[in-house]
């Protein structure tokens, strides 16, 4: 994999911020929708926050992928954990899911995390 994750997610991270300057009333909506299901609830943000991540996986969303692995972190997900959800996206997704599971070892190896 040639893209730099760290960067590719800045630049995700500035698009983000662009798309809401020029769509702000669909991008509260959205915010909104957003803020409701990943707020603790039964299943608490960090679980959630690795099923939007294996979701993102098997989607092949690579924007999805980081930002959902980053979220993630940032609700305390160790390394392991990730690692236990790529080993389930291998099962379900086959070699899809491992070539797209790449792009979070990359990640968390670039944030010093492996």
């Amino acid at each position: 994999m040639s893209e730099n994750q760290i960067e590719l997610n800045e630049a995700r991270k500035n698009h983000l911020g662009r798309f809401i300057e020029l769509l702000p009333d669909l991008s509260k909506g959205f915010m909104a929708v957003a803020g409701e299901a990943y707020k603790d609830g039964v299943i608490d943000s960090k679980t959630k926050r690795l099923v939007a991540m294996a979701v993102a996986l098997g989607a092949g969303c690579k924007n999805c992928i980081i930002g959902q692995t980053e979220e993630a972190l940032d609700l305390g997900a160790t390394k392991e954990e990730i690692l236990e959800v790529i080993s389930v996206v291998a099962a379900v997704r086959g070699t899809s899911g491992i070539a797209e599971s790449y792009r979070v070892i990359q990640f968390l190896d670039e944030l010093g995390k492996l």
